[in-house]
């Protein structure tokens, strides 16, 4: 039984990474179709008696997205084995409790970059030697360079301990 439970997560879990994937205004569309259809199907993009995917709910909402992963995923999820058939309340339940939950977390997602801008200017600021770090990340001026002479505690054959000096090596520009 517990493997059973394992792979059922595995599959929720993978829908939730392809779900947080999508482009925000997909994601409100897909939840506005979900909500506005009546027949959600899987296994098919259209069905005979009007159903549709959760993708093409989406697409008729105004979220122009062509996402095959995310179908993969819902496939999976549901597995849907050959004909299409509509989608059961209890897979529909979770779909919809994923894209409320991707959409609710949009805010964290802003925090973590201004986090990230914040941590940047902070390292650029206090770069080693009082340098600091251009647009790219590289560093200006001079770098210190040494060539790795030794393996395992011996010199390379062909080389001399003298060779191991560093080297004060410009740097102009990029590479």
């Amino acid at each position: 039984m517990r493997n059973r439970h394992r792979h059922s997560t595995q599959r929720i879990d993978s829908l939730r990474l392809t779900i947080d994937c999508l482009p925000t205004t997909t994601r409100e569309a897909m939840l506005e179709g979900l909500r506005a259809n009546e027949r959600i199907i899987v296994g098919a993009y259209v069905d005979d008696h009007g159903g549709v995917c959760p993708m093409l709910a989406a697409h008729r909402c105004g979220g122009r997205t062509d996402f095959l992963a995310f179908a993969k995923s819902w496939d999976r999820f549901t597995r849907v084995k050959g004909a299409s058939r509509p989608a059961s309340a209890r897979e529909l339940g979770i779909l919809i409790r994923l894209l409320e939950s991707s959409l609710e977390g949009e805010g964290s997602a802003s925090d973590l970059a201004g986090a990230i801008a914040e941590h940047r200017q902070l390292r650029d600021r206090d770069a080693p030697g009082g340098r600091l770090l251009g647009e790219d990340g590289d560093p200006r001026g001079t770098i210190a360079a040494r060539r790795l002479l030794r393996r395992a505690g011996r010199l390379l054959p062909g080389r001399h301990a003298v060779e191991e000096d560093l080297e004060r090596v410009p740097v102009t520009g990029s590479v």
